[in-house]
């Protein structure tokens, strides 16, 4: 058992280093490398707390100083660091003969944060703590694949009253050319930057904050991705008779009662409690839309209406706008709008594992340099787990008892 759990520390080992030597010629002189190497090894060590003291430590520095240096001031470049991530998880995590089963995900959590002077902080609604806090709000994309899925990309929020204010963009140290900018827009850069290098994928989804914004889901139409993202009930579209009706208005006018021939009780997927199964309708609402290449995708209005009645006594509904290839089966549009549960275990994994929301660091460059690099961490734990899985089961060897001939000699 010993040998084995060695094996198995030197092949995590060997992953780290890999990540490590990815992103190592980024940094100019040897002296940052190295931090690089040590900080990544720390975000993914077992210490309680990846602050700056702890990580001094795990990596046999007598203080933080060197290595708050390299986050906070040392010059180097954390977007290109953070195309090298997304480089690294489409090598360990992709698979181009399956471009269409990877779901690209986007969603946003908070940073928890005392005072006012931490870069983008301020009161605002914070889902990660399900009320109006101090924070910091990172909007994040993910990628799904059937091998697993990790942070690709990273977006700090920055409130318009920070934008707009001159001394405290100086004391973060805010790049000139950053202006305010919704959190639709950041996901639509996001996007469009993953889709511009490359990255396979069939579908994306998102919450209603970014389902919700026709820019956002015109790109995705624009660039042959299917989605199914979602929208609030207030959300309105066009009617067969060019009326406009919110949708659950049109639910109610088209999909009729939930046991009629509309709805079909489906899974989405696996979570925590187990299998989530709902009932789900899909009503098609405009015009199909064929590509240059001769695809044809549709639009329509996904519904999903929990199986048992809330404390209110109705049926809890969702609704999804999806544009999909023509022939997608309801459950495949299902499983995609149950996909983006993936992304919070990104989140969750990565404050618990790799120090995501624990940065000691109030300015721009701070911020993206220790969230980029958690990032990594994370997607490196991602790939050790992947390389588990597809390594093949070793059959034990059935032990039998010696001939009778050997076992007379023994006695």
């Amino acid at each position: 058992m010993a040998a084995v759990r060695v094996r198995e520390a030197l092949r995590w080992a060997r992953e780290v280093d890999a990540a490590a030597r990815r992103i190592g010629p980024r940094f100019r002189r040897p002296e940052l490398r190295g931090r690089a190497g040590q900080y990544l090894r720390g975000l993914i060590s077992r210490v309680e707390r990846k602050n700056g003291w702890q990580l001094a430590e795990e990596v046999g520095e007598s203080k933080p100083t060197n290595l708050q240096h390299f986050i906070a001031r040392a010059r180097w470049d954390a977007d290109a660091v953070r195309d090298d991530l997304r480089g690294y998880v489409l090598e360990r995590l992709g698979d181009r003969s399956r471009a269409e089963e990877a779901v690209l995900i986007v969603d946003e959590t908070g940073f928890l944060k005392k005072g006012t002077k931490s870069v983008g902080v301020k009161r605002m609604y914070s889902g990660t703590a399900g009320r109006i806090e101090n924070c910091q709000i990172g909007v994040f994309l993910a990628l799904r694949t059937p091998r697993g899925h990790a942070l690709i990309d990273r977006a700090l929020y920055l409130p318009q009253e920070w934008a707009e204010d001159a001394e405290r963009r100086t004391a973060a140290k805010i790049l000139a050319d950053v202006e305010f900018a919704t959190k639709p827009a950041l996901a639509y850069a996001m996007v469009e930057r993953a889709l511009d290098a490359g990255v396979p994928c069939g579908w994306a989804t998102a919450d209603e904050a970014y389902g919700g914004d026709y820019r956002f889901r015109r790109l995705l139409e624009d660039r042959g991705v299917g989605y199914v993202v979602a929208v609030s009930r207030a959300q309105r579209l066009w009617t067969p008779d060019l009326q406009q009706l919110k949708v659950e208005e049109y639910v109610r006018e088209f999909a009729g009662d939930s046991d009629g021939e509309a709805w079909e009780e489906l899974s989405c997927g696996f979570g925590t409690k187990g299998e989530r199964r709902y009932r789900w309708a899909a009503l098609r609402h405009s015009a199909p839309l064929e590509r240059e290449d001769g695809v044809v995708f549709r639009r329509a209005l996904l519904v999903r209406e929990s199986l048992g009645a809330s404390e209110t006594g109705v049926c809890e509904r969702a609704y999804y706008f999806t544009c999909a290839p023509e022939g997608t089966t309801l459950q495949k549009l299902a499983e995609i709008a149950g996909s983006r549960w993936a992304i919070e275990e990104c989140f969750e994994q990565a404050k618990q594992e790799t120090g995501l929301d624990e940065d000691e660091v109030r300015s721009w460059d701070g911020w993206h340099r220790h969230v980029t690099l958690s990032m990594l961490a994370h997607a490196t734990l991602a790939a050790i787990r992947a390389k588990a899985a597809d390594a093949p089961k070793k059959r034990t060897r059935k032990r039998t008892k010696p001939p009778a001939t050997m076992r007379a000699t023994t006695t």
